[in-house]
Protein backbone atom coordinates (compact mmCIF):
# COMPACT_ATOMS: atom_id res chain seq x y z
CA UNK A 1 0.00 0.00 0.00
CA UNK A 2 1.24 3.34 -1.18
CA UNK A 3 1.95 5.94 1.37
CA UNK A 4 -0.44 8.72 2.35
CA UNK A 5 2.43 11.41 1.63
CA UNK A 6 0.71 14.11 4.46
CA UNK A 7 3.57 15.91 3.93
CA UNK A 8 4.45 15.67 0.09
CA UNK A 9 7.91 14.34 0.52
CA UNK A 10 7.73 11.56 -2.49
CA UNK A 11 9.96 12.31 -5.13
CA UNK A 12 11.09 10.86 -8.34
CA UNK A 13 14.37 9.56 -9.48
CA UNK A 14 14.96 8.32 -12.86
CA UNK A 15 18.51 6.57 -13.06
CA UNK A 16 18.59 5.56 -16.90
CA UNK A 17 14.78 4.45 -18.30
CA UNK A 18 13.86 3.76 -14.73
CA UNK A 19 12.35 5.57 -12.42
CA UNK A 20 12.43 5.16 -8.99
CA UNK A 21 10.29 6.20 -6.11
CA UNK A 22 11.99 7.91 -2.63
CA UNK A 23 10.64 10.25 0.35
CA UNK A 24 12.82 13.26 0.78
CA UNK A 25 13.89 14.44 4.07
CA UNK A 26 15.09 17.58 3.17
CA UNK A 27 11.10 17.93 1.63
CA UNK A 28 10.07 16.99 5.12
CA UNK A 29 11.95 19.16 7.08
CA UNK A 30 10.66 21.85 4.54
CA UNK A 31 7.02 20.83 5.06
CA UNK A 32 7.61 21.52 8.92
CA UNK A 33 9.58 18.48 10.04
CA UNK A 34 12.23 21.25 11.56
CA UNK A 35 15.70 20.07 12.50
CA UNK A 36 15.54 16.70 10.93
CA UNK A 37 18.84 17.58 9.10
CA UNK A 38 20.23 17.29 12.35
CA UNK A 39 19.15 13.61 13.85
CA UNK A 40 21.36 11.30 13.98
CA UNK A 41 21.75 8.72 10.69
CA UNK A 42 19.87 5.86 12.53
CA UNK A 43 17.24 8.44 13.26
CA UNK A 44 16.90 9.53 9.65
CA UNK A 45 16.58 5.69 8.91
CA UNK A 46 13.76 5.04 11.10
CA UNK A 47 11.64 9.08 9.96
CA UNK A 48 12.31 7.52 5.82
CA UNK A 49 10.88 4.26 6.87
CA UNK A 50 7.82 6.04 8.37
CA UNK A 51 7.24 8.53 5.37
CA UNK A 52 7.33 5.94 2.94
CA UNK A 53 4.50 3.73 5.19
CA UNK A 54 2.46 6.47 6.13
CA UNK A 55 -0.98 4.98 6.27
CA UNK A 56 -3.22 6.91 8.98
CA UNK A 57 -3.15 3.64 10.96
CA UNK A 58 -0.32 2.05 11.92
CA UNK A 59 2.06 5.24 10.88
CA UNK A 60 0.26 8.33 11.34
CA UNK A 61 1.34 12.40 11.22
CA UNK A 62 1.75 12.15 14.74
CA UNK A 63 4.35 9.43 14.19
CA UNK A 64 6.45 11.71 11.92
CA UNK A 65 6.61 14.43 14.39
CA UNK A 66 7.84 12.43 17.43
CA UNK A 67 11.10 11.18 15.72
CA UNK A 68 11.11 15.16 14.26
CA UNK A 69 10.65 16.23 18.12
CA UNK A 70 13.55 13.67 19.75
CA UNK A 71 15.66 16.78 18.70
CA UNK A 72 14.74 18.32 21.30
CA UNK A 73 13.56 16.31 23.51
CA UNK A 74 16.62 13.59 23.25
CA UNK A 75 13.51 10.69 23.74
CA UNK A 76 12.73 11.67 27.02
CA UNK A 77 8.83 11.51 25.52
CA UNK A 78 8.33 8.10 24.69
CA UNK A 79 6.47 7.05 21.58
CA UNK A 80 6.51 3.69 19.96
CA UNK A 81 6.63 3.75 16.13
CA UNK A 82 6.22 1.00 13.67
CA UNK A 83 9.22 0.26 11.76
CA UNK A 84 8.29 -1.68 8.96
CA UNK A 85 11.87 -3.44 6.92
CA UNK A 86 11.77 -3.56 3.28
CA UNK A 87 13.09 -7.30 3.68
CA UNK A 88 13.54 -10.18 6.21
CA UNK A 89 16.74 -12.27 5.50
CA UNK A 90 16.04 -15.19 7.61
CA UNK A 91 18.40 -18.69 8.48
CA UNK A 92 17.66 -22.11 9.42
CA UNK A 93 17.26 -21.81 13.00
CA UNK A 94 14.98 -18.97 13.23
CA UNK A 95 13.14 -19.39 10.03
CA UNK A 96 12.28 -23.04 10.14
CA UNK A 97 10.25 -22.17 13.69
CA UNK A 98 8.52 -18.98 12.02
CA UNK A 99 7.43 -20.76 8.69
CA UNK A 100 5.69 -23.89 11.34
CA UNK A 101 4.50 -20.34 13.36
CA UNK A 102 2.71 -19.30 10.13
CA UNK A 103 1.82 -22.93 9.18
CA UNK A 104 -0.41 -23.11 12.79
CA UNK A 105 -2.00 -20.17 12.23
CA UNK A 106 -3.29 -20.98 8.84
CA UNK A 107 -4.46 -24.11 10.64
CA UNK A 108 -5.93 -22.24 13.28
CA UNK A 109 -7.74 -19.32 10.67
CA UNK A 110 -9.31 -23.13 8.82
CA UNK A 111 -10.78 -24.38 12.34
CA UNK A 112 -12.32 -20.73 12.35
CA UNK A 113 -13.71 -21.37 9.22
CA UNK A 114 -11.64 -18.27 8.11
CA UNK A 115 -9.61 -17.29 5.36
CA UNK A 116 -6.01 -19.21 5.73
CA UNK A 117 -4.43 -17.36 2.83
CA UNK A 118 -5.01 -14.18 4.60
CA UNK A 119 -1.95 -15.56 6.68
CA UNK A 120 1.54 -14.46 5.00
CA UNK A 121 4.51 -12.13 5.68
CA UNK A 122 3.80 -8.59 5.24
CA UNK A 123 7.32 -8.03 3.97
CA UNK A 124 9.16 -10.48 1.49
CA UNK A 125 11.10 -12.98 3.65
CA UNK A 126 14.33 -14.91 2.34
CA UNK A 127 15.25 -17.81 4.33
CA UNK A 128 18.80 -19.52 3.49
CA UNK A 129 19.31 -22.53 4.46
CA UNK A 130 22.62 -23.36 2.69
CA UNK A 131 24.84 -23.12 5.34
CA UNK A 132 23.39 -26.80 6.60
CA UNK A 133 25.29 -28.71 4.21
CA UNK A 134 27.83 -30.58 6.16
CA UNK A 135 30.91 -32.19 5.13
CA UNK A 136 31.08 -35.97 4.77
CA UNK A 137 32.99 -36.71 0.95
CA UNK A 138 35.78 -34.31 0.25
CA UNK A 139 39.09 -34.60 -1.98
CA UNK A 140 37.18 -35.52 -5.01
CA UNK A 141 35.30 -33.91 -8.08
CA UNK A 142 31.82 -35.16 -6.57
CA UNK A 143 32.22 -34.62 -3.07
CA UNK A 144 29.67 -31.15 -3.53
CA UNK A 145 27.02 -33.05 -4.95
CA UNK A 146 27.31 -36.15 -2.54
CA UNK A 147 27.57 -33.37 0.54
CA UNK A 148 24.58 -32.34 -0.98
CA UNK A 149 22.54 -35.30 -1.44
CA UNK A 150 23.24 -36.40 1.90
CA UNK A 151 21.81 -33.35 3.00
CA UNK A 152 18.39 -33.65 2.05
CA UNK A 153 19.01 -37.36 2.60
CA UNK A 154 19.41 -36.11 6.17
CA UNK A 155 16.45 -33.59 6.13
CA UNK A 156 13.95 -34.68 3.81
CA UNK A 157 10.95 -33.57 6.28
CA UNK A 158 12.32 -30.51 6.60
CA UNK A 159 13.09 -29.53 2.70
CA UNK A 160 9.62 -31.18 1.99
CA UNK A 161 7.92 -28.72 4.45
CA UNK A 162 9.60 -25.81 3.45
CA UNK A 163 8.99 -26.04 -0.33
CA UNK A 164 5.57 -26.10 0.76
CA UNK A 165 5.84 -23.11 2.48
CA UNK A 166 7.00 -21.78 -0.48
CA UNK A 167 4.49 -21.99 -2.61
CA UNK A 168 1.91 -21.36 -0.03
CA UNK A 169 3.22 -18.10 1.30
CA UNK A 170 3.35 -14.99 -0.44
CA UNK A 171 6.37 -12.85 0.04
CA UNK A 172 8.14 -16.13 1.01
CA UNK A 173 11.37 -17.85 -0.43
CA UNK A 174 13.30 -20.12 0.49
CA UNK A 175 17.05 -20.33 -0.53
CA UNK A 176 17.96 -24.14 -0.74
CA UNK A 177 21.19 -26.45 0.23
CA UNK A 178 24.02 -26.42 -2.59
CA UNK A 179 22.57 -23.80 -4.65
CA UNK A 180 24.52 -20.72 -2.79
CA UNK A 181 24.13 -17.17 -2.44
Amino acid sequence: MPSIDSLNTRQDLAVGRKKYAYYSLPAAEEAGLAGISRLPRSMKVLLENLLRNEDGVSVTEADLKAVAAWIENKGAIEHEIAFRPARVLMQDFTGVPAVVDLAAMRDAMSKLGADAAKINPLVPVDLVIDHSVMVDHFGNPTAFEQNVKREYERNIERYNFLRWGSSAFNNFRVVPPGTGI
